[in-house]
């Protein structure tokens, strides 16, 4: 069990608990404001445990944050607490892919839920395109978010979802129709926090959403991007990486990161 109040404190939530849709948007859009993305544990050899007290303990108590698993985990437990009716779901990420790259494994966790008889997605934990709000599924209409619009185009096994970057429609994620069990969960989270050909193996991605801006950072290259903005970025010092860890990520610099920093600066990526 989750510890409602304290997650409502770590995301700053103080409005209603009833399980209807205003609610799921509420907290959808505090979720990623006030948790980062972020996978410093995986590139520490710390591991990623899909246990809930360790996501509890390390997500809310630690303010720390983490990934897909992570972070849908958590969000999907609080639903459920609240009444929510939630599935979990599996995606293939295909977000800027080169034409005529190989299809990667389903390894990104997102979540169904029915409210009043309509599915939306809802999703927390997916980088630097996160969703500020969950998207009604089931509907190729465009639905605007707090930064972007998204869309659905629907297949025989799943949906195929797009974000619309500067008036053009990019892939994101194509999403398998068959709920999962926690031991798919788990397969996959072996693959991404483990396997020597996963990316966040060799990179480190942190990624905030406010309501104003998103943050995201790729080894030590610095994206800003206001709502309705321009993106600009930056490539960052071992002492700026730090300040932009605790600046733009609200974590708190562990003395044990400073060298994986130092490192990433000088290497540019960690498969370097």
């Amino acid at each position: 069990m989750i510890h409602l109040q304290n997650y409502f404190n770590r995301i700053n939530y103080q409005g209603s608990t009833t399980p209807e849709l205003a609610t799921l948007k509420a907290i959808h859009a505090l979720h990623p404001a006030h948790i980062p993305f972020e996978n410093i544990d995986v590139l520490l050899d710390r591991g990623i445990s899909l246990e809930l007290d360790s996501i509890q303990q390390k997500l809310i108590g630690h303010r720390r944050g983490g990934y897909c698993f992570e972070h849908n985990a958590l969000f999907m437990e609080v639903l459920q607490q609240l009444g929510f009716e939630v599935e979990s779901l599996m995606a293939r990420t295909v977000w800027r892919q080169p034409d005529n790259t190989p299809l990667g494994p389903r390894t990104h966790q997102v979540l169904r839920v029915r409210i009043d008889g309509e599915w939306w997605l809802a999703d927390v934990g997916f980088g630097g395109m996160v969703l500020t709000d969950p998207i009604r599924l089931e509907t190729d209409e465009e639905q605007q978010g707090q930064h972007e619009a998204f869309r659905f185009k629907a297949h025989e096994h799943g949906w195929l979802l797009q974000v619309n970057i500067q008036e053009e429609w990019q892939d994101l994620y194509d999403i398998g129709n068959q709920p999962q069990e926690p031991i798919d969960m788990d397969v996959a989270n072996w693959f991404t926090s483990a396997s020597p050909n996963s990316k966040f193996r060799h990179n480190l991605m942190m990624a905030r959403a406010t309501p104003d801006t998103r943050y995201a950072l790729l080894n030590n290259r610095l994206t800003v991007r206001p709502r309705n903005g321009t993106a600009e970025q930056r490539e960052l010092t071992p002492e700026q990486l730090a300040a932009a860890l605790e600046e733009c990520f609200e974590l708190t610099v562990e003395r044990e990161w400073i060298p994986l920093l130092e490192r990433i600066v000088e290497k540019g990526n960690l498969s370097s």
